[in-house]
């Protein structure tokens, strides 16, 4: 009996390891939850996406890539809704990401994100800027794991280009 036990235990190690090993990438992490990344799109000023120094990227403030839809233009708390304020970000974080493969060629060389800086376009009672950027959050733990947690700085503002409900910009450690 011992024998059989000592084999189960072996087989086990064994079939466990190769699972172990092959973590998902967060590209197939965000496959995983229907997000596909999409077409990095040009600046529209005399400035660029995201600078490298050293093994930090630094990014532009990002909106959500594309023409902006009705529920990701307008001030939370006024035109728009806590939920739809986090979606907002959730879809400024998939412009974000986007950014950054375009930069790197995979989000696997992303060794930590660092630092955010969350910008909600708000009504002036609005209150809970850091809720909205949980949207933004969220998904960076669900690409990275730990990784993804990172400091977070979530401001509320009078305006924002082309009234767009969030701004975000991400510093980013890289291998």
């Amino acid at each position: 009996m011992m024998k059989c036990s000592t084999l189960v235990a072996f087989l086990l190690t064994i079939a466990v390891q190769p699972a172990l090993a092959q973590e998902q990438s967060p590209e197939q992490k965000l496959a995983a939850l229907g997000v596909t990344l999409p077409a990095v799109d040009q600046p529209i000023a005399n400035y660029v996406k995201v600078v490298r120094s050293g093994n930090l990227l630094f990014t532009s403030g990002h909106g959500p890539c594309g023409t902006l839809t009705k529920e990701q233009v307008g001030k939370v708390g006024a035109t728009l809704s806590l939920e739809q304020g986090a979606r907002a970000a959730r879809d400024t974080g998939i412009c974000l990401l986007a950014t950054l493969k375009a930069e790197l060629g995979s989000l696997s060389r992303v060794r930590r994100i660092v630092k955010v800086l969350g910008m909600v376009n708000s009504a002036p009672t609005f209150t809970e800027h850091p809720k909205v950027m949980n949207g933004f959050s969220d998904l960076m733990v669900a690409a990275f794991g730990d990784k993804g947690r990172h400091a977070r700085s979530s401001v509320g503002v009078a305006a924002l280009p082309g009234d767009m409900a969030v701004e975000i910009e991400i510093v980013v450690e890289v291998e």
